[in-house]
């Protein structure tokens, strides 16, 4: 009897380290499993030899792990768009694969060297075969996490146009030029000029966009030659919180310590420059040359959302958020210019207007830069730029 329980008593503890050993393989295995995403149409010819084709190697690929998706669900659609925006792929007719680093529409193949490739019938095949058998040596990813991180840089794209407003509407409160302005306005109505003042103001806002685009394009293009690094992002995000808080600053503390407006030293020559124009070009040469001065009191949001533009959007797309940029940036101006010229107030009035609110002018720049900084650093930690 003893032996018999001994017997029974080793058989049992061998099955449950049988088991335990099935469970363990079991589990690495689903561990390190490779996904690969089907979707397909019930009824369609082309699906069912994928189907069939994958059925038939799917005993020599253990690890693989074949998830189906019909193309008429739902909620495969909202799946299936972001998973062709993360692959770079066009949408086209089932099936359609995504493994890896590839994706396969129909029988094009996109991931691949001198993408995409066309093939057809059993080299299509032979291909897919080859791409699931490197997917799995290599631990590919999910294709899922390629369609999350998809989806946070289609959100850091459509917050890239409210971040541009914003910065915008912070860069346009600019008490910089608007001092330039009004001087300018002053001096054409001191001079007698005033039938001359609508045309010099526009003169001079039409420099000042000019000017700021052309600078913007130039920035942007090289910062897209150089390739945005992360680092970089992180520093011009700093960059930007520190300027933010240093214009909140301003508001509490007016003209104490550093104030981000042009230099006082350089405040005579402006003047001196600006009182001096009777003329249109005079204007518009005053609007270039303010356009230099103003890098001080507007790098910090410019150079934040030129870095943005470079890291979420095409060249073509950037320019054409530069010149919106721009449009918002000089609609103050158009404002001042068009109510001091029409009688609605004057150009002293407009100046103590100007002047009465300095503070709360550097309050709203600084919390959008602010706001615009920590936006950009939590958008690179979690990988959305």
């Amino acid at each position: 009897m003893i032996g018999i329980e001994t017997s029974e008593r080793r058989i049992s503890a061998g099955l449950v380290v049988l088991v335990a050993c099935t469970m363990i393989v079991g589990l690495s295995v689903a561990s390190y499993a490779t996904q690969l995403v089907l979707f397909y149409e019930d009824g369609c010819p082309h699906c069912a030899r994928i189907e069939s084709f994958l059925q038939r190697i799917e005993p020599d690929y253990p690890q693989l792990k074949i998830v189906r998706h019909e193309i008429h669900d739902p909620d495969a659609h909202d799946l299936l768009n972001r998973l062709l925006s993360a692959y770079g792929a066009n949408l086209g007719s089932v099936p359609i694969i995504f493994i890896g680093d590839v994706a396969m529409v129909a029988n094009t193949f996109y991931g691949l060297p001198n993408s995409p490739v066309t093939l057809s019938g059993r080299t299509a095949e032979m291909k897919l075969e080859q791409v699931i058998a490197d997917a799995i040596d290599t631990n590919a990813p999910s294709p899922m996490t390629k369609a999350e991180a998809a989806t946070g840089t289609e959100l850091t794209r459509k917050l890239t146009i409210p971040a541009v407003i914003l910065a915008a509407a912070a860069d346009s409160v600019n008490p910089c030029t608007f001092a330039v302005l009004v001087l300018l306005l002053g001096t054409l109505l001191v001079a007698g000029k005033k039938g001359k003042m609508w045309q010099a103001g526009l003169a001079f806002i039409a420099a000042v966009y000019v000017s700021y685009f052309l600078m913007g394009i130039g920035i942007f293009s090289a910062i897209q030659a150089a390739g945005v690094q992360r680092p970089f992002i992180l520093v011009v995000s700093g960059l930007a919180i520190l300027l933010g808080l240093w214009n909140t600053k301003d508001y509490f503390a007016y003209g104490k310590w550093f104030t981000i407006e042009v230099p006082t030293r350089w405040r005579p020559l402006v003047k001196k420059i600006t009182s001096s124009v009777v003329s249109v070009p005079g204007a518009f040469a005053v609007g270039v040359l303010d356009s230099l001065f103003l890098l001080p009191c507007s790098s910090g949001p410019y150079i934040a959302i030129l870095a943005l533009l470079s890291k979420t959007t095409t060249k073509s797309h950037g320019i054409g958020l530069l010149l919106f940029y721009n449009l918002i940036f000089i609609l103050p101006l158009l404002i001042i210019t068009l109510a001091v010229s029409l009688g609605y107030t004057t150009t002293a009035r407009a100046e103590k207007w100007r002047s009465a609110r300095l503070g709360k002018l550097h309050l709203i720049s600084g919390i959008i830069m602010f706001l615009l900084g920590a936006g950009m650093i939590i958008a690179v930690q979690l990988k959305y730029m």
